[in-house]
């Protein structure tokens, strides 16, 4: 019984600590001009409509668009924490209630606005990411769910972690790159 109870905390432990890797190799790398040909604005597919149909919105409906939807925070040091805006306008003609915002891993936490944003109205969504634990590409994903038609759109963070082998004083505050 020890040993299964020690062997399931061993696999909870290594999941975890690998659950935010996210380091890419030369397969994932894309090209500049692949980058161009994809829309700014990824929706996720809803699996309650068939692939052949066509999602439209209603003519009130709100509509969510961001003014970037990737943030590249260059290179920066192990245990670093990162933290961008990314600014938002409710270009539909209703108010636009964000439901919630969930990053992809516990190294990054994004803080919504609560309040119904009105029409012609902009709103914020502060994410951090900590670095802290992580080497390599970084890419985490935040998933905005929304009262829009499709009702999830993501935002990224990109950038490069470089392992700090000597603790620098006063390292340990936030960065603002915005």
């Amino acid at each position: 019984m020890k040993k299964n109870l020690i062997l399931a905390a061993s696999f909870a432990v290594a999941i975890f600590a690998t659950s935010c890797d996210t380091k890419t190799t030369d397969n994932d790398v894309v090209t500049e001009n692949e980058m161009a040909a994809q829309p700014a604005v990824q929706p996720v597919a809803n699996p309650n409509v068939a692939a052949t149909e066509e999602v439209v919105a209603p003519e009130n409906a709100p509509v969510i668009a961001f003014a970037e939807t990737t943030y590249d925070f260059g290179t920066i040091k192990q245990g670093e924490v990162v933290e961008h805006t990314f600014q938002f306008t409710n270009t539909g003609k209703s108010p636009l209630i964000i439901e919630s915002a969930s990053a992809s891993c516990g190294c990054t936490v994004p803080e919504p606005p609560k309040e119904p944003i009105a029409p012609g109205e902009t709103g914020n969504i502060k994410v951090q990411f900590n670095s802290t634990g992580k080497v390599g590409q970084q890419s985490p994903t935040v998933t905005v769910r929304a009262n829009t038609v499709p009702n999830i759109t993501q935002v990224s963070l990109k950038g490069t972690v470089e392992p700090n082998n000597v603790p620098a004083a006063g390292s340990n505050g936030p960065v603002k790159r915005n």
